[in-house]
């Protein structure tokens, strides 16, 4: 088949569905990995000739068998967009070693072996791309609150450049988007006293994305950050 397909977590809602809807626009199929997908309130968008649903959970690690599928039913993965994550606001000190594996799990250790599922059929694509939606989070800790998110986004960082060199002369190029504020459950819960509608909106993160999977090779972005505010260097 000709058409590029997408692999991507995190689809049923915010930043992971507003880039479905965006692949969808330019051509894409996209294989959505959603942990429920009755969640999925309006599945126009996901109707069978654009894009699928697939059930999976980013905690339980059944990557291999969701990339067998897609290849058996596709032919090809040609990029991978982990968006899935979780925010937890316990203390970098905690004791509680379950939420810090928890945390690490879904936002570390999933994309990590999503890539590592697809990557043959990465290189087959000869142009295979994978995205890694991280953080600010992962360039800078902004406050104790933000201690135990921080540094599981800097691990997803640190990911997106061991996959980048890892995959370079196989034609893969991989990039961590790091956005500030966006206008996503997530965002919201986060606690800023700014309003909703000043944050980044998860439909201007998805051109983002899919404006750098399909740049040349000869053009990599290691990493982006962006911002709806100032905030040191970002």
């Amino acid at each position: 088949m000709d058409r590029k397909v997408m692999l991507l977590t995190g689809g049923s809602r915010g930043i992971g569905r507003a880039i479905s809807i965006e692949a969808v626009k330019r051509g894409w199929f996209v294989s959505m990995g959603v942990r429920q997908p009755s969640a999925l309130s309006d599945k126009r968008e996901v109707a069978s000739g654009d894009a699928e649903v697939v059930g999976y959970d980013a905690s339980e690690g059944h990557e291999a068998g969701w990339v067998e599928g897609v290849v058996a039913r596709r032919g090809r993965i040609d990029a991978v967009v982990a968006c899935a994550g979780i925010f937890d606001p316990e203390s970098i000190v905690t004791r509680d070693d379950a939420r810090v594996v928890d945390l690490f799990e879904v936002n570390f250790h999933a994309p990590r072996r999503l890539a590592a599922a697809a990557w043959d059929a990465l290189v087959s694509s000869g142009n295979g791309r994978v995205i890694i939606m991280g953080s600010l989070s992962g360039k800078r800790v902004k406050s104790a609150r933000m201690g135990l998110y921080s540094t599981s986004k800097f691990a997803a960082v640190g990911l997106a450049h061991a996959l980048r060199h890892e995959g370079w002369d196989h034609g893969i190029r991989a990039t961590a988007i790091c956005p500030g504020l966006v206008a996503t459950d997530m965002g919201v819960a986060a606690g800023s006293p700014l309003p909703p509608e000043t944050f980044t909106q998860p439909e201007d993160v998805a051109r983002l994305t899919l404006d750098t999977i399909e740049q040349p090779p000869t053009l990599s972005q290691a990493e982006i950050t962006l911002n709806c505010q100032p905030d040191g260097i970002f």
